[in-house]
């Protein structure tokens, strides 16, 4: 697979680039011409200030004619390079977020979602600056530094030799800096994915802090995390304005060392007056572009490190994978043998079941006993690491992912709803039928939506905010029925459904689609007691896999569970 560059986005751009480029060189040559129009002027003013008046007008419009080039030609160019940046960045945002969303859940997992959102947001702006500052000043700045030295060499070569003598110190310094603070800038972002990472956190949980009274405590901590991305930045700004001062001084130097030895041409009667102001001003153009250097080494130090972390993203390898896989057997679903571990320890081991079409499966264990895990497999937002999980007979490896996905309808355990109405929240931009929305409320026991006069446009908060837990759950319900899916997963998705709507829940989902596979996850047992089989669950191992009545007999987890639950349980 090609790897991706970003000097790729730049192509469609080339013929504005290459046009502005072109504005560019020919203001900035404008710029460089008036220094020595204005010389001539002088000399030729001192010389006949009245019999050359004619030539001397004609001096003055040729100036007032070049600063009109340069001042519209930078203009011109400098429109096209904002446009250039804006359109670059803007494809890199949309295909980074586009990549972002297609990453499996292992690749998230080892970026972590800070720092994507970081890359995203911080490192793009750095990359705009970057491309538009390049285009701006990086064809300005070679042109004034090497075509002011050309000119003033034309003017006076032994003045120039001044400028040779400094320049060359001043782009070694600028470089040294500018290659450590490419490194500096690195550290710096990823102090600043840390910061993202805990300010996501604490928003995350804001409510659980204040309810805990940990608002000092959080509040202490981000302190330390701030201040150690203000460290980071502060290192980085101190090492790159190091630059400005030091390049400063080598200028101004070789600036009293011209203005010296032109004095003493001058009176020596070896160069005139109007030659040392033309070559002091040239001067003063190169210091400028000197200037500069130091800035776009600055911008070209956070644009370079932000590029190499989009780039990171941008080329990671594409999973999963469409693998070669065998068919086998009829189940709906039916894991054979499967294992898998995040990394660290193992998740789940060699768990074996099969379901059939319109059958239940309730699956039940401790926190941390892999439930949810079962869930992440069979979606396939991981691989197992070995054995096989089969959709209708037809192993998914070999299922390309939006298809396989497609055949179910999931609540997990922390899902989310958006600002918008409860019509937008169940369609989720799928287009179903509204006659499909109604019919799913029903069956998920939202009947609270018929009873507010908007109905279906009823509008709901950010985070379903205006919502009861259990009315949220069941908004949720509705949108992972709406789709008419094959299977169906409850990931622990009706914990705050007392137990007579939860009855009613299923039942409904028996009655309305007969047909679906069920998998419900699940604490409490009368959530899961009568479906028509039941997995129980211990750190990743299956202890127990029949009935409600069979595995009261045959499993002494399930029966403890039971037996904890008191009440649940109706034998």
């Amino acid at each position: 697979m090609e790897r991706v560059k970003i000097t790729q986005y730049l192509r469609p751009n080339a013929v504005r680039m290459a046009i502005g480029f072109v504005i560019k060189v020919i203001g900035t040559i404008a710029e460089l011409l008036l220094p020595l129009l204005l010389g001539y002027m002088l000399d030729d003013g001192e010389n006949a200030p009245v019999k050359d008046l004619p030539s001397l007008l004609l001096f003055g419009g040729g100036m007032l004619a070049l600063a009109l080039v340069a001042l519209y030609g930078n203009i011109i160019a400098n429109r096209l390079a904002s446009r250039v940046a804006r359109d670059a960045t803007l494809k890199v945002r949309g295909d980074l977020f586009s990549k972002t969303l297609s990453l499996s859940a292992r690749q998230i997992d080892s970026c972590t979602l800070p720092t994507l959102v970081s890359r995203l947001s911080t490192d793009t702006y750095n990359l705009h600056n970057m491309l538009g500052m390049m285009q701006r000043l990086g064809v300005r700045v070679p042109i004034m530094l090497f075509g002011g030295l050309a000119f003033a060499f034309m003017l006076e070569p032994i003045l120039t030799l001044i400028l040779v003598a400094v320049l060359p110190v001043m782009l070694v310094v600028v470089l040294f800096i500018a290659s450590r603070g490419i490194r500096l800038y690195e550290a710096l972002q990823r102090s600043n994915d840390a910061m993202v990472r805990k300010i996501r956190d604490d928003y995350a949980g804001i409510r659980v802090v204040k309810a805990l009274s940990r608002t000092e405590y959080e509040s202490a901590s981000f302190r330390s995390v701030a201040g150690r991305v203000a460290s980071d930045e502060l290192r980085a700004g101190i090492w790159t304005g190091a630059s400005n001062p030091i390049v400063s001084l080598l200028l101004n130097l070789g600036m009293v060392a011209v203005v010296l030895v032109g004095a003493l041409r001058v009176q020596a009667g070896a160069m005139t007056a109007g030659k040392i102001v033309a070559f002091v001003s040239y001067f003063t153009l190169i210091l400028n572009a000197a200037m500069t250097v130091s800035r776009l080494f600055v911008t070209l130090a956070k644009g370079g490190a932000s590029a190499k972390r989009i780039c990171e993203i941008l080329n990671l390898p594409k999973e999963p994978l469409l693998l070669p896989a065998s068919a086998g057997g009829t189940a709906r679903v039916e894991f054979k043998d499967v294992t898998f571990s995040y990394g660290e320890g193992t998740a789940v081991e060699h768990i074996s079941f099969a379901l059939k079409k319109g059958e239940r499966l309730g699956i039940l264990g401790a926190t941390g006993s892999g439930k949810s895990t079962l869930v992440q497999l069979l979606l396939r937002f991981y691989d197992a690491d070995s054995g096989e999980i089969l959709l209708d007979g037809q192993n998914v490896v070999g299922i390309p992912p939006d298809t396989l996905r497609e055949k179910f309808g999931i609540v997990f355990q922390n899902d989310f709803i958006m600002a918008g109405t409860v019509a937008d929240n169940v369609d989720f931009c799928r287009g179903i039928p509204r006659e499909k929305l109604v019919r799913a409320l029903r069956a998920a026991q939202a009947d609270f939506v018929f009873e507010r006069e908007q109905g279906l446009e009823f509008p709901l908060a950010a985070h379903g905010a205006n919502l009861s837990g259990g009315q949220k759950q069941r908004i949720l319900i509705a949108r992972a029925l709406a789709g008419d899916p094959d299977v169906l997963i409850l990931d622990d998705s009706s914990s705050a459904l007392d137990y007579r709507t939860d009855a009613a829940l299923r039942a409904a989902i028996s009655r309305e689609y007969p047909d679906l596979t069920c998998i419900f996850i699940a604490q409490r047992i009368s959530s899961v007691q009568g479906c028509d089989k039941i997995l129980v669950l211990e750190k990743g191992r299956t202890v127990g896999l029949d009935t409600h009545e069979r595995l009261m007999e045959t499993c002494a987890v399930y029966r403890d569970i039971a037996r904890s639950q008191g009440g649940d349980v109706h034998e």
